[in-house]
């Protein structure tokens, strides 16, 4: 056996500065599928790692993410493994939201996809493990997906068109001078004060007139968290005129001066965009984007699918997804999907220059997420990082666009591990023949045989025959 995620673990280390901040990818040596035996393993590749099978399995020997996507379990009976009601999440999502605060950085933000009740029953929990609530999003699908299917004489409350996905950060402490922890407001604060100077001479440090004081180091609600070298400059002004000490002043561990970049990487990351807010309006997918024609029941409660039928009950936007990892992660970061499905999120995080990890249980929807990944690696290896635009614009031939119903390839014998010749993503219906889109033509890389396929036990690469749980999108 091969050494497990040595691609993309390589390629993560690479692409990492010493102080955890993240810097532009190096892409690195293709590898070639090859395929060890007739039970299903974890692919590596690039820009990605696909493990097959339970997540919890694999956690801790995932890069550190900067960003978590979760879309699981709804208490709808959506896949199987879901559960039947809103009351049984917490349970189902106690184990995950441990390791997610385990293995985290102090910067790691977590898009939480669910129903209203699901969100609002798994909130506590989030919170209670150190997940500081930001906002909520509404995606609103419109009276198109409630259309010919609500009786007036029956129904008993307003139709459901929305799902939520709300937007988590780490609550971070640091650690104080008598041994405990502070939040940020008040650390700095206290920090500044154990110098024996006065408030105002932080503007002077600062080089300001007064937004020191009036904004960094504030007790009120008009604070904001102070820019790296203005962090600096106060540590090096409070180490020169503030009263001696054996710990440096504003030090994270009490050991190490501060520098600005290790300032900075402790916050969140959000690449804002004009114009969006929290409400995103959008029909569901009914278009070349979904995945249809598996023949597979997608959920417990689909009974007979059709060559019309959707591959996933509740697709993604690929938009969606996008718009998600662009705000909350920066091109060359980590991004986790927990519970995979179609693996839109990491289709969207290999776009756009992320590393993505993901998982998925159910061999169906393995298959159909590997091409996608595939398909997706190929598209930012030879283009380089999407936007949004380049993502939703008819014809990129990204991430399972169809013009028609999606026939998609199947191993050749049961439990092997392959990327499908012609994938699912970039692909169209031409004389009753599946083909690849015209921006694709001329432009794919032959990096179908990027994938490697590993057994073994080293980060990612760790198969398992456990049940494990599967998410909703």
């Amino acid at each position: 056996m091969g050494t497990p995620m040595k691609g993309a673990v390589a390629a993560v280390k690479s692409s990492r500065t010493g102080d955890g901040k993240s810097a532009a990818p190096r892409a690195g040596k293709r590898k070639t599928v090859r395929l060890k035996d007739r039970r299903p393993a974890d692919v590596e590749a690039e820009r990605y790692c696909l493990h097959r099978g339970n997540v919890l399995d694999v956690y801790a020997r995932w890069a550190a993410p900067d960003l978590i996507v979760s879309d699981g379990a709804y208490g709808v009976r959506g896949f199987r493994g879901d559960t039947v009601s809103a009351e049984g999440l917490v349970d189902w999502y106690a184990p995950h939201v441990a390791q997610w605060s385990k293995h985290a950085k102090p910067s790691t933000s977590l898009w939480f996809w669910n129903t209203e009740v699901g969100w609002a029953t798994v909130h506590p929990l989030l919170e209670a493990n150190g997940w500081e609530y930001v906002q909520l999003v509404t995606w609103d699908k419109g009276l198109s997906h409630i259309a010919g299917n609500v009786n007036g004489n029956t129904i008993r409350q307003f139709p459901v068109v929305t799902e939520v996905s709300a937007l988590y950060r780490r609550k971070l402490t640091l650690p104080a001078e008598n041994g405990g922890t502070m939040g940020v407001q008040d650390w700095l604060r206290a920090e500044w004060k154990r110098s024996g100077l006065p408030y105002c001479k932080a503007n002077d440090a600062c080089g300001v007139k007064n937004a020191a004081t009036r904004k960094y180091l504030t007790g009120d609600w008009m604070w904001y968290w102070p820019p790296g070298d203005m962090v600096e400059r106060m540590a090096e002004y409070a180490k020169a005129h503030g009263l001696p000490t054996n710990r440096p002043y504003f030090s994270i561990d009490g050991k190490t001066e501060i520098t600005a970049e290790r300032w900075d990487s402790l916050r969140a990351v959000w690449n804002h965009v004009n114009g969006v807010t929290n409400v995103w309006s959008r029909p569901p997918l009914h278009d070349s984007e979904r995945l249809k024609g598996t023949l597979q029941r997608s959920a417990p409660r689909v009974y007979k699918p059709s060559r019309q039928s959707a591959a996933h009950l509740n697709q993604k936007p690929l938009d969606f997804m996008y718009r998600q990892v662009h705000a909350a992660s920066n091109e060359g970061d980590v991004v986790w999907e927990p519970f995979g499905g179609l693996a839109s999120a990491s289709v969207a995080a290999v776009l756009s220059g992320r590393f993505a990890y993901v998982a998925e249980t159910d061999e169906e929807f393995q298959n159909l997420a590997l091409s996608r990944l595939a398909e997706a690696q190929d598209e930012y290896l030879g283009s380089g990082a999407a936007s949004e635009m380049t993502v939703t614009s008819a014809g990129t031939g990204i991430a399972g666009r169809q013009s028609g119903v999606a026939e998609v390839s199947q191993p050749p014998e049961a439990g092997l591990a392959v990327v499908p010749a012609g994938g699912t993503a970039g692909l169209q219906r031409e004389n009753g023949r599946t083909s690849a889109s015209p921006a694709l033509r001329g432009r794919r890389k032959s990096t179908r045989e990027t994938s490697r396929e590993t057994s073994g036990a080293a980060p990612g690469a760790v198969p398992s025959e456990a049940p494990g749980e599967r998410r909703a999108a």
